[in-house]
């Protein structure tokens, strides 16, 4: 009598080949480590209990705001003819986008500089005689044919 060999499956048991580990992060369709952020917010103990939904929302939030700056500093890079972001660029981005410069009001970006400003009382005033050329002469009336 021959007795046939029954394959069995994981989980520590003999035989069977094992299923390919899909990550948290594939399953939601994000770049963002969500394993990693929910390990985080049970080690950060933010809460006694933690849900599933909240580290694959967090990472896909933080997806979106990294991916913001990053399309707004490439922008302000490809302005200032350069291939490369460096952090004077994220701070340009930063701080010329609205939302995005309420969200970091009181960050300080490293080597970021300042926004280019100069105030108005600062510039050199327009003399009077090139304004009064300019504009046209109301005084007479337009002569009758």
């Amino acid at each position: 009598m021959e007795t046939s060999k029954t394959t069995r499956g994981a989980g520590g048991r003999k035989g069977g080949e094992r299923k390919k580990s899909v990550t948290k992060s594939v399953k939601a369709g994000l770049q963002f480590p969500v394993g990693r952020i929910a390990r985080f917010l049970k080690k950060g103990r933010y809460a006694q209990r933690t849900g599933s939904g909240a580290a694959v929302y967090l990472a896909a939030v933080l997806e979106y705001l990294a991916a913001e700056v990053l399309e707004l500093a490439g922008n302000a890079a490809r302005d200032n003819k350069k291939n490369r972001i460096n952090p004077r660029h994220v701070l340009l981005a930063v701080r010329n986008d609205e939302e995005l410069g309420k969200l970091l009001q009181g960050v300080t970006i490293a080597n970021g500089g300042v926004l280019p400003n100069i105030n108005p009382v600062l510039l050199p005033k327009k003399s009077i005689s090139t304004e009064s050329d300019k504009s046209p002469k109301a005084s007479k009336s337009p002569k009758k044919a």
